[in-house]
């Protein structure tokens, strides 16, 4: 059986890696030429506009998914004349945009900040409704912080809409959060669901760099109201995969920050810290398998390797760490793989985080 992905990146890559013990094969497409999923996986080379390319990629396989952000609506659409995708077209129409994705949660009764659409011809419109401080946010193509300013005042807020014209803009209230955490929710062709335990993470220059698993204080409350939101919405979208919701804690109150419907770099502790990996249950929910369990196996940390690459030695003689390289040369600001360590306590994590934050010269917590 095999398994199609647009996009060859990381995420391809653990799929490809989470796909060969079930006898699955993943093939992928993207248009560079060192993608560093074609390292475990076979690689289609060619632009998403080539549509005989996409056509001969569709050729045997039992459905094609899609594995980053901004993933080409048009390609997906045109491979759903052939072949099943999964999830469907629709729903990157939705969260590709952040102001269709905030008024989508907000029909689905999930509270979010207050937001508005920026009129370039009347931009203050916009601030009025929601006032300082707030973020200016591309309405599409942001990840990993770009795309994105935050500001506290009017003069900031017009500099920040001149400096990310001509895109399309929208501003949002800055929510007073206590911490950024997520939740991962898989549903599966028959309509089964599971949910991944509440994730805490700390994130600098807009970048994840820690996820905990489960999060840290949580007396249950926070976990039934955020899977609570995961679950309507993979429901009201008739959803079939692995979708990630970002949210933030405000008090004892969740506010949904973004949605991605893939796979997600807070759920990579799940490979070693879950009964069953975000990366296998979204095969399992897309091929119509049963789910696996999604129950933590003791406590997690994962720490993502940006920029540079530790000595694999250091990494390996911390007990309960797993490293996982994902094939990319260094370069500033590039997620080159992440580590995962399991622990049987809070306490003991909290050890064996400190232990590697030295052994490797990072620091873990922010």
């Amino acid at each position: 059986m095999v398994v199609g992905v647009l996009g060859g990146g990381q995420l391809a890559r653990m799929l490809a890696l989470a796909a060969y013990p079930l006898g699955i094969r993943i093939e992928v497409f993207d248009p560079t030429s060192d993608a560093c999923a074609a390292q475990v996986a076979v690689h289609h080379c060619a632009a998403y506009e080539d549509e005989a390319a996409l056509a001969r990629f569709a050729e045997g396989k039992a459905c094609i998914t899609c594995e980053f952000e901004n993933v080409s609506v048009e390609a997906m659409r045109f491979l759903a004349n052939q072949v099943a995708v999964r999830p469907a077209s629709r729903v990157w129409e939705i969260f590709q945009d952040r102001l269709l994705e905030k008024q989508y949660l907000r029909s689905v009764g999930i509270p979010t900040v207050p937001f508005a659409p920026v009129d370039p011809q009347r931009p203050t419109e916009a601030l009025e409704q929601v006032g300082c401080p707030c973020v200016v946010k591309t309405r599409r193509f942001g990840y990993d912080g770009k795309g994105q300013r935050v500001v506290r005042t009017r003069e900031d807020y017009l500099t920040a809409v001149e400096q990310l014209a001509p895109h399309a803009l929208l501003v949002e209230a800055y929510a007073p959060f206590e911490r950024e955490l997520s939740i991962l929710g898989v549903r599966s062709l028959s309509g089964e669901i599971a949910v991944y335990p509440l994730v805490e993470n700390h994130h600098r220059e807009g970048i994840l760099r820690l996820s905990l698993a489960p999060a840290r204080d949580d007396t249950g409350a926070l976990q039934s109201i955020a899977t609570g939101y995961i679950t309507r919405l993979l429901e009201s979208l008739d959803y079939v995969g692995v979708m990630a919701l970002e949210l933030f804690q405000v008090g004892e109150q969740l506010l949904a920050n973004e949605v991605a419907p893939r796979v997600h770099n807070s759920g990579h502790w799940s490979i070693e810290g879950a009964e069953t990996g975000q990366f296998e249950n979204h095969l399992r929910a897309i091929l119509g398998y049963p789910l696996g369990c999604t129950a933590p196996r003791g406590v997690s940390a994962m720490i993502n390797l940006i920029g540079e690459l530790p000595p694999v030695e250091r990494v390996l003689s911390v007990p309960g760490a797993h490293l996982h390289l994902y094939g990319k040369s260094p370069r500033p600001g590039r997620k080159l793989g992440h580590i995962t360590l399991r622990a049987d306590s809070v306490a003991e994590r909290e050890r064996r985080l400190q232990q590697l934050c030295r052994e490797i010269g990072l620091m873990c917590h922010n």
